[in-house]
């Protein structure tokens, strides 16, 4: 069984990695953001609702102390921007190229694959 001491020692040396995607993931959300901004009206394709993926909510908690509340802030934003990212590349593809990837053990289709065209239906991709 694990220590309490393990533990705290263990999270202490990963905390560096875990903080140091914060800022690529700034600046991947402001490239997005600007994609998502000009290209989605051009294409005709509904804004994505950053308020539906991104939850800022739990650092309001009285009984976190404040490291556990910095800690929440940043858990909501990154882990909520991946999803958002997520979405709006999988809208991206939607539009741009509904074929879905050829079948293969240990591949987990995204959802939104549910709707493209077989891999390899030729004349489904040409009917379209």
């Amino acid at each position: 069984m694990r220590s309490k001491r393990t533990d705290a020692l263990r999270n202490a040396a990963s905390t560096p990695f875990i903080w140091a995607v914060l800022l690529p993931v700034l600046l991947a959300d402001l490239v997005v953001e600007i994609y998502h901004r000009i290209c989605f009206p051009l294409y005709g394709i509904p804004l994505v609702s950053r308020r539906a993926y991104i939850a800022i909510d739990r650092h309001k908690l009285s009984y976190l102390n404040l490291r556990e509340k910095i800690e929440c802030v940043y858990c909501g934003y990154v882990n909520g921007w991946f999803r958002y990212a997520g979405m709006i590349a999988a809208k991206t593809e939607l539009y741009w190229c509904d074929i879905r990837h050829q079948k293969r053990a240990g591949f987990n289709e995204p959802p939104h694959h549910r709707e493209f065209l077989e891999f390899g239906d030729q004349e489904a991709f040409e009917h379209r």
